[in-house]
């Protein structure tokens, strides 16, 4: 049995970079650690927007506890990246 297909999930922000890092270290000197484009859409709307999670699924399309899931993964990539000195990868989706 197959999983289920991943739902498209609408992502509105315009993100400046593609890599964040620790400054004085080439990118490739670092461990990386991958953000997709949804979880950093979902720290945008939540944390910086200041957006309820029904609010962000309403936004993005998808419901309360997708938002819940996608937002505890992101911000547990940023405090990992924040605290061990990783550079963060934002993968970006092409349409």
């Amino acid at each position: 049995m197959s999983p289920r297909p991943k739902k498209k999930r609408l992502c509105g922000g315009q993100f400046c970079g593609r890599a964040y890092k620790p400054t004085g270290t080439p990118l490739q000197e670092l461990r990386q650690i991958v953000i997709q484009q949804d979880e950093l859409e979902v720290l945008r709307l939540c944390d910086y927007e200041g957006l309820f999670q029904e609010q962000a699924g309403e936004r993005m399309g998808v419901s309360r506890g997708t938002v819940q899931r996608i937002l505890t993964s992101a911000r547990h990539k940023v405090a990992e990246a924040l605290s061990t000195g990783a550079a963060l990868i934002v993968e970006i989706e092409e349409e």
